[in-house]
């Protein structure tokens, strides 16, 4: 396709509900009445406003409308770096849809509850295989709660042994909220620096692993996009000073069916179902952030956990060393549903080639950008590429200039300015989904962007102008924030 996606057209304005319709109007028919009508209570309308009468193509096309105004996975290329904006199978959303499972009630007892027990041993299993880890949790309900979950058992494992620490290793490459997590612990983070190659230093993390040290949260692939590859001497002077060894897998997507945690060092390792496993992901939910831990530390999982008994699955809370439970009922199903369906359609050599796929497309991404926008660190990348905006200061023109301008060619912006660690950083993941021609469209759009750079700064300074909102007054934005929800 010569043309850029990005394009102009009948964009829709949409007043509120309560500005359309008229008195009278019903969008249904309602049974007839057999009790007296009342108004509702003032405190019930809060005093506001009654209901807006409206038809139903007024309540049709108000919904659609807005609609129109998203852009999501299933309209276009989302090349956001550590966040793995992959396409979900269509099939994982019509298994969770399945009325035995969408339907089922989270209070029913165990004995009418064996296909959804079953379902969540079994991708238990299928999760400790593909992480070389031996015990699971399903129940967190995103990375960030998988992160606090192995915190709470690294502080359970510790005071089981009587010396309780006070520190955490936390390296600069490492995900955002890996420090808050520790710190919700009772940790202090202990920031580790990166080497001038990207990935952390077998001596810096020795220089720093003191008698007060719980341990090392480490990201691997990390936040630039590269593999650490010093892990196993990272995990042999932890494990030697009495430390455990924490896995940040958010970028399990790169090294998913190649690479098994549990066999380089890794003691405990949260996985993100809705980044690696295929489920929709962003807008705040819903997610799922299992737990995989080594045997000795399985003692540790919350409660309740999924049992097998002579052929029969129950809910088992006799485990008098678990940190507790960490949320409702049993974690976020539907999710936990569609990785199962995912894990099952793809298979072993399918989770592998997916992951080598990510890849190949971000070191594709990666070469053909290189020279235009600046390259962070010269080797080979993982899942996600990270470039910055160096070569276009003499123009002035900023990372965020350049991340608007590509919306008006169509396309979300990559991350940015994430990883800290690079300055202006440009992070691009195009995940194992995206085809070469779709590729070469971002890219040469990309391109597009900074030859305007160089050529048109006024241009790019004023972007997007194809958007139904315009260019944004942030810094009014910042100092005037709107915080009524």
């Amino acid at each position: 396709m010569s043309e850029a996606l990005g394009t102009t057209g009948l964009i829709l304005n949409e007043p509120l509900l309560w500005e359309r319709g008229k008195k009278g109007r019903s969008g249904f028919s309602m049974p007839e009445r057999d009790v007296p009508s009342r108004p509702l209570p003032l405190e019930m309308t809060g005093g506001g406003p009654d209901f807006p009468d409206l038809s139903e193509i007024e309540v049709v096309r108000h919904y659609t409308r807005l609609s129109t105004w998203n852009f999501g996975v299933d309209t276009g290329f989302y090349p956001l770096g550590s966040c793995t904006m992959k396409y979900n199978p269509k099939i994982n959303e019509k298994l969770a849809g399945l009325r035995g499972f969408a339907a089922a009630h989270p209070l029913l007892p165990a004995e009418l509850s064996q296909g959804a027990l079953q379902l969540m041993f079994e991708l238990e299993r299928f999760l400790a295989e593909i992480t070389g880890l031996d015990a699971l949790t399903l129940q967190p309900a995103a990375g960030a709660q998988g992160e606090l979950t192995g915190m709470l058992i690294i502080h359970a494992y510790h005071r089981l042994r009587g010396k309780q620490k006070t520190k955490i290793l936390i390296p600069d490459t490492a995900h955002g909220t890996n420090p808050a997590s520790a710190a919700i612990c009772g940790y202090a983070p202990v920031p580790v620096p990166s080497g001038p190659d990207g990935i952390i230093a077998p001596g810096t993390v020795e220089a720093l692993m003191d008698s007060e040290t719980a341990g090392i949260m480490i990201t691997n692939p990390n936040t630039l996009g590269l593999f650490e590859a010093n892990i196993r001497e990272i995990a042999r002077i932890v494990h030697d000073r009495g430390g455990l060894v924490y896995g940040d897998g958010a970028n399990m997507n790169a090294v998913m069916g190649i690479v098994k945690p549990g066999e380089i060092g890794v003691d405990i390792l949260h996985l993100n179902l809705h980044k690696t496993f295929s489920t929709p992901h962003g807008g705040g939910g819903p997610g799922a952030g299992p737990v995989a831990v080594r045997k000795d530390l399985a003692r540790f999982l919350p409660v309740p956990r999924v049992v097998e008994r002579n052929g029969a699955y129950e809910l088992r809370e006799d485990f008098p060393e678990s940190i507790g439970r960490v949320l409702a009922f049993h974690g976020h199903f539907g999710v936990l549903l569609r990785a199962c369906a995912y894990i099952l359609s793809m298979g072993p050599d399918g989770l592998k080639q997916a992951s080598r796929l990510a890849v190949l497309n971000a070191n594709y991404v990666r070469e053909k950008l290189k020279d235009v926008l600046h390259l962070a660190f010269e080797s080979p990348c993982m899942h996600e590429c990270v470039f910055s905006d160096q070569n276009q200061q003499p123009t002035g023109i900023t990372t965020l200039e350049m991340a608007k301008r590509l919306i008006d060619y169509g396309y979300h912006p990559p991350t940015i300015y994430f990883p800290l660690v690079v300055h202006g950083s440009i992070m691009i993941e195009p995940t194992e989904t995206e085809t070469k021609e779709d590729l070469d469209a971002f890219i040469a759009a990309f391109r597009s962007v900074v030859r305007e750079a160089a050529e048109s700064p006024a241009v790019v300074r004023e972007a997007p102008t194809r958007c139904k909102v315009k260019r944004l007054d942030e810094t009014a934005a910042a100092r005037n924030p709107c915080l009524a929800g």
